[in-house]
């Protein structure tokens, strides 16, 4: 079983930083994708960032220039650097990655989420 653990969200005001961190634990034996996704109240989550075992990354629109997603393979981790934050940034983000294991074949897991909220 692989368990994600994500950390680094919190309250900002609009134009400021956040840089949200989630590491990966458990019997992996390799981990593929990784990706960030949120969901503001009322709303479906949504991918924010997604970044492949080779570091190529792809963002929703609504983030290009503003955020950057990047991973560490020797800490399991992935991170989301949020830059010019707006308060339609609001929302609990998630963390999601799939791979396999040593012992349980394919993996794919979820984070519980860390809130963000942009208000002034």
């Amino acid at each position: 079983q692989v368990q994600l653990v994500e950390s680094g969200g919190g309250l900002v005001q609009p134009g400021g930083s956040l840089r949200l961190s989630c590491a990966a634990s458990g019997t992996i034996f390799s981990i593929n994708d990784m990706a960030w996704y949120r969901q503001a109240p009322g709303k479906q989550r949504e991918l924010v960032a997604h970044i492949t075992s080779g570091g190529h990354a792809n963002y929703t629109d609504s983030v290009k220039g503003r955020f950057t997603i990047s991973r560490d393979n020797t800490k399991n981790a992935v991170y989301l650097q949020m830059n010019n934050l707006k308060h339609e940034d609001t929302a609990v983000y998630y963390c999601r990655a799939d791979g396999s294991s040593w012992f349980d074949g394919d993996w794919d897991s979820w984070g519980q989420g860390t809130q963000v909220t942009v208000s002034s």
